[in-house]
């Protein structure tokens, strides 16, 4: 399996953007060396496309796979793109604040401790859909680890399209979430200008 082994502070640093977005509460005094470089649109574009594959965790391959997907739904591309990656299990479960980032919401998948309508699912690029119900596994849910998460993650805002039950690990897709409702520092519109040329 490809994983990206940059340090997350380094990256976020080239990227510009704050390490907030993946949940980590460091911050980097050190400042990039190309600040006051100016960038091309080529690079503008590809910052952006950089920046959403990295804030989801997702791979070149799989990211041209949801932009395809998203191109051929109705409406903008771009807020399509933002959905699809929203909606990812990962992402939803990250959301709900059972992880405190995306890397650890992630490997919660992969261990099998998430029932997705009461179905183990261990796919974190599962597209969950509106009303489906997420909770972590009954014999998971007493272990020390979910203990620590929530005192991390109790004063973490909950996005709306979001419902969840934190004292039983549980939570609900209300509606699949608008362009507004995701607070993620990128500019899809630059990602779908890189792809259609």
């Amino acid at each position: 399996m490809a994983v990206n082994r940059v340090p997350v502070l380094k990256r976020c640093r080239s990227l510009g953007m704050d390490p907030i977005y993946l949940g980590i509460d460091k911050k980097s005094n050190r400042q990039s060396k190309r600040a006051n470089k100016k960038i091309s649109e080529y690079g503008l574009q590809l910052r952006e496309k950089q920046k959403a594959k990295f804030i989801y965790g997702v791979l070149e391959k799989p990211f041209h796979n949801y932009y395809e997907k998203a191109d051929r739904m109705k409406g903008m591309t771009g807020t399509n793109l933002m959905t699809i990656l929203e909606s990812r299990l990962d992402n939803v479960v990250f959301r709900l604040g059972l992880a405190r980032t995306r890397k650890e919401a992630r490997q919660i998948v992969d261990h099998k401790h998430v029932l997705v309508n009461g179905k183990c699912v261990n796919i974190p690029s599962y597209l969950v859909k509106a009303g489906d119900t997420i909770e972590i596994k009954e014999n998971a849910k007493s272990s020390q680890r979910y203990k620590d998460i929530l005192e991390v993650t109790a004063g973490r805002l909950v996005p709306e399209w979001l419902d969840v039950d934190q004292e039983n690990l549980k939570g609900e897709v209300k509606e699949l979430p608008t362009r507004e409702m995701i607070d993620v520092p990128v500019d899809e519109m630059l990602i779908v200008e890189l792809y259609s040329k």
